[in-house]
């Protein structure tokens, strides 16, 4: 409401002389019955209609012949968890004991994705752990060779960590995968193929960072072999994309990207 509504001006082509203790409109005195009758009929009218709304609205809750409310039901959508039911035991705290299906292969490829994307591998022993956790024990060895040429100490200076992988003091180092979908491009009895859309994040979080943290978009594509009661990893290779249009949110600071590291855990990932 304007300053002019709150103060009653007058329509235009209205003349009002204000009088001194008269009417402030100048006029005769106003005939109030009528407009009282009238404003009693609507406030009646008014609340005649809101309680039979109330009670059809109350009606239609509890029917369960409902078609309207029968036509508004959720469904499920195409992202939604399909599976029997997730992991409930670790290995290295990676997850383990996938089933032996085509939904197991692509959950225990969204977990082993989250793994291969971790800090820790950014440091020789635990690098080692989850590779032996996660690939078959006939491409563990040479999976470990292939990390070692990867992950070397100058690569680790050029983010800012120190030669071993680990952050300096008074910074935190961040790496992690984010797994967005999955598909099965092939499934047998004992081995499939399983691409995993991730969003990542890497950089180093502090105050005078020089390798702030920034994210990425890839997908990881693994063939997976059912080995010892659990899904492993045979191969597995990464490409850029698909990455989404940058939005337009506000990076946070250093101290934030760091709290955040430390206070939100990861999930562990079942479809």
């Amino acid at each position: 409401m304007s300053p002019e509504d709150e103060q009653g001006y007058p329509e235009a082509g209205q003349t009002r002389t204000r009088l001194p203790g008269g009417d402030p409109y100048g006029g005769a005195p106003r005939r109030t019955g009528r407009t009282s009758s009238r404003s009693l009929v609507t406030v009646v009218g008014v609340v005649v209609l809101l309680i039979a709304a109330i009670a059809f609205a109350n009606r239609g809750d509890s029917s369960p012949d409902d078609t309207t409310q029968k036509n508004a039901a959720p469904k499920s959508a195409a992202t939604a968890a399909s599976g029997t039911k997730p992991v409930d035991t670790k290995v290295g705290g990676i997850p383990s004991g996938f089933a032996h299906t085509e939904q197991g292969a692509q959950s225990a490829a969204a977990n082993y994705a989250v793994a291969l994307g971790s800090a820790e591998m950014f440091r020789k022993t635990t690098r080692d752990a989850i590779l032996q956790t996660i690939m078959t024990p006939a491409h563990a060895a040479s999976s470990e060779a292939a990390m070692d040429r990867a992950y070397t100490p100058a690569f680790n200076q050029s983010l800012g960590l120190t030669t071993d992988g680990t952050a300096p003091n008074g910074y935190t180092f961040v790496s992690r995968t984010s797994p967005i979908g999955t598909k099965a491009t092939a499934v047998g009895n004992d081995t499939a193929t399983v691409e995993v859309w991730c969003n990542g994040l890497l950089g180093l979080a502090g105050d005078k960072s020089t390798n702030p943290v920034t994210n990425s978009w890839f997908t990881i594509t693994m063939k997976l072999v059912w080995t010892d009661g659990d899904w492993k990893i045979d191969t597995h290779s990464q490409k850029e994309g698909p990455a989404p249009v940058p939005g337009d949110d506000k990076a946070s600071s250093s101290d934030e990207m760091s709290k955040a590291v430390e206070e939100y855990g990861g999930f562990t990932y079942a479809r």
